[in-house]
């Protein structure tokens, strides 16, 4: 079934342009012109994204964008403005906004932009049912030296209360360990509550944690429990704990100290059981030093430190990982389970994965696709690891067959861009913070390459 687009503008001519265009690209599209039509829809439609018009009469565009997110925190809305400005940037970021375009509107940045969201939720939806098989199947692959420690303090620290803080790279499965510490624990059977605190906008973080009482703040329409009372006699994971604003931290560390939570909006506090576990790449320490983290939560948290570690610590298990995802591949997704020859596997071995276990996932997922002989060889990885057949032999990989400057300069731009965008599983935003790069900017390079996430 083709993506189901909302489109909410109080224009009749730019609903008529977005829905020809829209529909002829082969998506579902309906059309409202107004932010309380779009509430109604968005409920009873269940659309896969929303265009939504900032200026209109009655509910703007930000308010909706609010209201939209907290009925469903999950909700992708791409804002649409005729005169945007940098505060309503900002403004719709910090509500939740994947992006924001410019009137008058330029079909291919539409489309260009579209693609990559549905493809960012597609991603995210794939990272939630990765999520379910691990905690039904939850084992850790790997036997190198680090990974048996690891393990071992994992089955030490699951039978106790204490809280955990597990530290490590992006991708090395920080949550994978918090998912095994619940499930050989004693309260295995009690839910496993997940909260990136990264990915929820600071103005919803403390509602999302510890719920609100209806009429509290605009868009409050019900009572909502929050992660906390969802997490009662379980565990609640705060991921990306480093990124959790001050205001919130000041309240989680309250409840870690009274074991109870009060709504946003309440007057009564309700007592829970939860153990709490959190993890961050970032160096805490460094973070309490620059006063954006508290150092009372962080002894607090801090109570068994695990370290996840790196990839590169752990070399020796990366044939191990390959035919785990090569038979994972195979059973859930009907790949052909293609092995790797032996000097495939060693090139495997020698690159530096920066993005670790989660690269090399999606690494062994690209090669299964796109490779063609009866096994993946070393010459498949050369030609579809894009940039990193040059961390092995000194070579220049890609950009080496260039024969002009200009030639030379648009083929390592366009390797270094796709290796940061593996890097961020194609998330747009992560990947221009990254960089350091407005999204305007990145935009303009993928459409300039032709980047999309079939490469």
């Amino acid at each position: 079934m083709s993506a189901r687009i909302l489109v909410v503008d109080d224009e009749p001519g730019v609903r008529a342009a977005l829905t020809q265009v829209l529909e002829y690209e082969g998506y579902e599209v309906r059309a409202v012109a107004s932010g309380t039509e779009a509430l109604t829809t968005y409920a009873s439609w269940a659309p896969r994204l929303v265009l939504l018009d900032v200026k209109m009469a009655g509910i703007d565009g930000l308010e909706t964008l609010s209201r939209l997110r907290a009925a469903d925190p999950e909700a992708v809305v791409v804002m649409i403005s005729g005169h945007a400005t940098l505060r309503d940037a900002v403004d719709a970021t910090q509500r939740g906004a994947y992006d924001i375009l410019e009137k008058p509107l330029d079909t291919d940045r539409i489309l260009v932009t579209i693609r990559n969201a549905i493809g960012h939720l597609t991603l995210r939806e794939e990272n939630a049912r990765l999520r379910a098989h691990v905690e039904r199947h939850g084992a850790i692959v790997g036997a190198s030296p680090p990974i048996r420690a690891l393990v071992a303090q994992i089955d030490r620290v699951a039978a106790t209360g204490a809280r955990v803080l597990i530290t490590g790279e992006n991708g090395t499965g920080k949550e994978l360990v918090a998912r095994a510490i619940h499930a050989k624990s004693p309260r295995a059977s009690a839910p496993f509550i997940e909260v990136n605190c990264a990915a929820i906008p600071g103005e919803l973080i403390e509602s999302e944690l510890f719920g609100h009482m209806r009429g509290s703040f605009t868009g409050a329409v019900q009572d909502r429990p929050g992660k906390f009372e969802l997490a009662d006699r379980g565990t609640l994971f705060l991921d990306e704990i480093g990124d959790m604003s001050l205001a919130a931290q000041a309240k989680v560390l309250r409840v870690l100290e009274d074991g109870a939570v009060t709504r946003i909006g309440g007057r009564t506090s309700r007592t829970v059981d939860v153990r709490v576990l959190a993890a961050t790449n970032k160096r805490l320490e460094e973070e309490i030093a620059a006063g954006r983290f508290r150092e009372d939560l962080y002894y607090r948290l801090n109570v068994v430190p695990l370290t996840v570690p790196t990839l590169r610590e752990r070399r020796e298990d990366i044939p191990m990982l390959v035919t785990h995802f090569v038979e994972r591949m195979a059973a859930e997704a009907g790949m052909t389970p293609r092995p790797f020859d032996a000097m495939a596997m060693e090139r495997l071995v020698a690159l530096d994965w920066p993005g670790n276990v989660r690269e090399l996932r999606n690494t062994i997922e690209r090669l299964l696709i796109l490779s063609v002989g009866a096994h993946v060889t070393v010459a498949d990885i050369d030609r579809l690891v894009a940039g990193r057949a040059a961390e092995v032999g000194g070579g220049l990989g890609p950009i080496g067959g260039a024969r002009t400057w200009e030639e030379f300069k648009r083929t390592a731009e366009r390797t270094f861009l796709l290796h940061h965008l593996r890097r961020h599983d194609w998330n747009i935003a992560e990947t221009a913070r990254a960089l350091e790069m407005p999204r305007s900017n990145l935009y303009a390079k993928l459409e300039r390459h032709r980047i999309s996430r079939d490469h």
